[in-house]
């Protein structure tokens, strides 16, 4: 058995020097060195044949036994190490060129490795562009499949950034037979399943904002805006107040350039609202945004000052703090609920020039009279929609409808605002109107209506950064001095989505074609008309019909910048509409019989005619005839004939 054992070794040995001689020549190509490598792998292979015969009686005397495999494994492993010894050995005594071999293998190999990542690399690009290139939109069939599975995020976001690659180089990239139209309409698909609109919503930013500026809206509106604290400067310094709250392990910042009141919290160890120098007074939390139409107001000391929505009242203690507590401020809110959060912030906050009040905005020209205050802030109620970071709600839940019931109101508030503000002011007469939405119908429609309803202007807000207001939209034709208004996006401004804009008003003078703050009373108009001079027998006793007609067309009110043409309670058809046709027909024979009796005196001689005109009495009579019928009036008419016979025979 040893014999067997110490036999079979050495066979497979050689088998494996002789591949390892192989491996050897293939290097030996790459290096372009056949004669010197040929050469060099034969004496290897010679001493390694005589080294293996050897030492294989001590392997198989070494070896436990011959169906070992660890021990064929360990035997072969201390092969591989003689061979590679054996190989040093080589070429330590070889000449200077086998020393350069190492070299050369070294440097084909990172040549090999150079060409392979090169060739890598091509091939991603390559793979990449194709795959921008058979960009193809989705057929009817395929969405239809898909609406019937889950929806697949990962597929619908990179189909997003694709439409919006194809759609910024359209001419170049798209598809053949497909319109910008499809594109467009298969975007805000996918734009409202992947975020949660719906489709109203997401067809008006559509048309506001181009592709890809759209989508670093929504984004924008999907992340949360940074907690930002104002100063109060009627208890504290914003250094000072920074210091204590870093002591209390605040981590902020100054809010931008823009504001010297401002403070930006990262995150904080206590909780921000409920610190003693909160409960003090000495900040308010306030976002960014509402920073900014105080700061447009720009309200002076000892002034007259309207905030018509005051709630919760961080503009208000604002605009107090911007005064020194001098001067006086109505702070007014129209839900009840919300006074206590007012005036809680007002105590809190050290106000002592508010007074709160408690009245729809529309009737404070009213309660304030017209022409008595300098400024006024309008922060008007709106749909939202720049600050669904806030309330995602907002998504799904507005439509047309709601936006044009907040345009309505919002058209009637700016003209009481405006209303209430005097012209002659010697350091006022200004009006600033806000919005925390982006919508155009809410913003710009309202100033444009403004515009043209009062003697007002546009001025510079005096704030040094936001994006100005459109002068067109869609088929909307605004003011070209919109320009001067103020709009804020989150993925801009990193504030909230917010609308600013101020007005100097010119005159106390209302333009001609101008309206009250409210619509129109049709009862006003049938009382001016009674009042106009008109003359006629016929005009004294009713009004007719088309009279009635012509007044309702004139009693035409502006509804949601539409004309409103529905017939007015009080200008409907009378009840007594057939009395007024009697007696109508009783003027007209009236009338008749008055010529009758003119035709007779005519014939008779001047005495007679003077004789023969009717008495006191009979005018009476002819009085109360009327609307009785055209019967009674004949008999009327016999009984005077009878008595100018009788009259005439007692002449003679």
């Amino acid at each position: 058995m040893k014999g067997g054992q110490a036999t079979k070794p050495p066979p497979k040995k050689k088998l494996k020097n002789d591949l390892f001689a192989k491996k050897q020549l293939k290097k030996g190509d790459l290096l372009d060195d056949s004669e010197g490598t040929s050469e060099d792998i034969e004496e290897q292979e010679d001493f390694n044949d005589e080294e293996m015969e050897g030492l294989s009686d001590s392997g198989s005397e070494a070896s436990s036994g011959g169906d070992d495999p660890l021990a064929d494994d360990f035997l072969q492993g201390s092969d591989d190490e003689d061979d590679v010894s054996d190989g040093d050995e080589d070429s330590d005594s070889g000449s200077d060129s086998d020393e350069a071999d190492p070299e050369k293998l070294s440097r084909a190999i990172d040549v090999e490795r150079a060409r392979v990542e090169s060739e890598a690399r091509d091939e991603l690009q390559l793979n990449i562009k194709q795959e921008s290139d058979e960009f193809r939109l989705p057929t009817e069939e395929e969405l239809e499949e898909e609406a019937l599975r889950p929806p697949d995020l990962q597929n619908m976001q990179r189909r997003i950034a694709e439409i919006i690659g194809v759609l910024s180089n359209f001419k170049a990239v798209k598809q053949d037979g497909v319109r910008r139209k499809d594109y467009v309409e298969q975007l805000k698909r996918d734009l409202a399943s992947y975020y949660g609109y719906n489709d109203y919503l997401i067809g008006v930013l559509a048309e506001m904002f181009p592709p890809v500026e759209l989508k670093e809206l929504i984004e924008g509106f999907e992340k949360p805006r940074p907690v930002c604290l104002r100063t109060n400067t009627l208890k504290a310094r914003r250094r000072d107040l920074a210091d204590v709250l870093i002591n209390r392990g605040v981590n902020l910042d100054p809010l931008a350039k823009w504001s010297k009141v401002g403070l930006v919290v990262y995150d904080s160890q206590v909780p921000i609202g409920a610190t003693p120098e909160y409960m003090a007074g000495f900040y308010m939390l306030q976002s960014a945004s509402s920073f900014l139409p105080v700061m447009a107001l720009a309200p002076q000391e000892k002034e007259r000052i309207v905030d018509m929505a005051a709630a919760p009242g961080g503009k208000t203690t604002y605009i107090a703090a911007l005064m020194k507590n001098s001067g006086v401020i109505f702070a007014n809110e129209m839900k009840e609920a919300r006074l206590k959060s007012l005036t809680a912030n007002l105590h809190r906050m050290g106000v002592t020039n508010t007074i709160v009040c408690n009245y729809d905005g529309k009737e404070l020209p009213k309660v304030l009279g017209h022409n008595t205050v300098d400024r006024v802030l309008l922060d008007a109620p709106c749909s939202g929609t720049g600050v669904i970071s806030k309330d995602e709600s907002v998504k799904t839940s507005k439509s047309l409808e709601d936006i044009q019931k907040c345009a309505f109101l919002q058209k009637q508030l700016i003209l009481a605002a405006i209303d209430m503000v005097d012209a002659n002011s010697k350091s006022g007469g200004y009006i600033v109107y806000s919005t925390c939405s982006i919508m155009v119908a809410e913003n710009e429609a309202v100033i444009d209506y403004a515009l043209k309803k009062r003697d007002v202007k546009l001025v510079p807000c005096g704030l040094d950064f936001g994006k100005p207001g459109f002068v067109r939209f869609r088929e909307h034709r605004f003011h070209v001095s919109l320009e001067k208004t103020r709009r804020y996006y989150p993925h801009v401004h990193n504030v909230d989505g917010f609308f600013v804009a101020k007005l100097k008003k010119m005159s106390n003078a209302k333009a001609p074609s101008s309206t009250s703050s409210e619509s129109i009373d049709p009862e006003s108009v049938l009382d001016d008309e009674s009042n106009e001079k008109k003359t006629g027998v016929e005009h004294q006793h009713s009004q007719t019909e088309d009279g009635q007609a012509n007044a309702m067309e004139r009693c035409k009110v502006e509804e949601n910048g539409q004309v409103r043409t529905d017939k007015p309670k009080s200008l409907s058809a009378p009840k007594n509409v057939e009395k007024r046709k009697r007696e109508n027909e009783a003027e007209e024979g009236r009338k008749h019989a008055v010529k009758k009796n003119r035709v007779k005196e005519n014939s008779l001689g001047k005495s007679d005619k003077a004789k023969s005109q009717p008495g006191p009495k009979e005018m009476k009579k002819q009085k109360f005839s009327r609307g009785k019928g055209s019967s009674k009036i004949r008999v009327e008419e016999k009984k005077e004939f009878r008595k100018k016979k009788a009259a005439n025979k007692k002449g003679k």
